[in-house]
């Protein structure tokens, strides 16, 4: 079962507070910045398909894959609530980023290139070993034109050894459910890894019936200079690292990096 599939219906409610718009304005930037004649996204991990919608919005053509059967069946809804010229510029598929290819439309014994790579919300701090990071960065290798950029988010090293996460509750309601989300966390310093312990209540507002579910999610942190080694291992440049949607240096209370490498 895929990490996500337990809370799917649940999930765009959990984040209903995060800015996909704003995200998808600073990515769009990004691109421009360094790879501005992009006009094909692959988005890695693209979960409910917020940031793909809002990108094929602004113009690209996005491929969204993820693992999560349930993420992907909340992500072609997406379609429905857009135009039918953006839906036709939205694609979404089930696979592993770590062993995903698109194969290219001309020959099936070549892979499918895009302009530019994206991985969002910390999709790349969900490999937690050398070899998953290793194979995220060689799907994202494979699949990028020359000079394409590949763009991620992770949780920054630095500031998790300094300010490391503690126990957090979030409370969320809509007219049908409510949602209570304990999140308790386990710091593994030897192995870089964090275990993100949730524990969900949702109670049905019509009956009052609880539904529970507890589910862990083990995070990387992570830092440049070991992103720098697995990028010159793929003969990959990074050209950006930048606090997450400030574009300020990163620091010891920056717990959201982003990153920009080259192809």
């Amino acid at each position: 079962m895929a990490i996500f599939d337990n809370y799917a219906r649940y999930y765009d409610l959990l984040y209903q507070d995060k800015d996909y718009e704003g995200e998808a304005q600073f990515v769009d930037r990004l691109i421009q910045t360094h790879a501005p004649q992009t006009k094909t996204i692959l988005e890695l991990g693209c979960g409910t398909g917020n940031h793909a919608m809002l990108l094929a919005t602004a113009g690209y053509q996005v491929c969204g894959v993820d693992l999560s059967a349930e993420m992907l069946e909340y992500a072609s809804r997406q379609c429905d609530r857009v135009s039918p010229e953006v839906a036709a510029r939205l694609q979404f598929s089930q696979g592993d980023l770590r062993q995903v290819r698109f194969v290219s439309g001309a020959s099936q014994n070549e892979n499918r290139q895009f302009d530019a790579v994206i991985s969002l919300f910390h999709v790349i701090s969900y490999q937690t070993t050398n070899q998953d990071l290793l194979a995220a960065f060689e799907t994202a290798k494979i699949h990028l034109k020359p000079g394409g950029v590949f763009i991620f988010d992770i949780w920054y090293g630095p500031a998790v050894c300094h300010d490391p996460p503690t126990v957090r509750i979030k409370r969320l309601a809509n007219r049908s459910i409510q949602v209570t989300r304990i999140a308790e966390p386990i710091v593994y310093p030897n192995e870089n890894l964090v275990d993100v312990n949730y524990h969900v209540f949702i109670k049905d507002l019509s009956n009052g019936a609880i539904e529970e579910l507890k589910e862990t999610h083990t995070m990387r942190y992570l830092f440049k200079p070991e992103l720098e080694l697995i990028s010159s291992t793929l003969d990959l440049e990074i050209v950006e690292c930048r606090e997450w949607l400030t574009d300020r240096q990163p620091g010891l209370n920056t717990w959201g990096v982003y990153l920009v490498i080259k192809n």
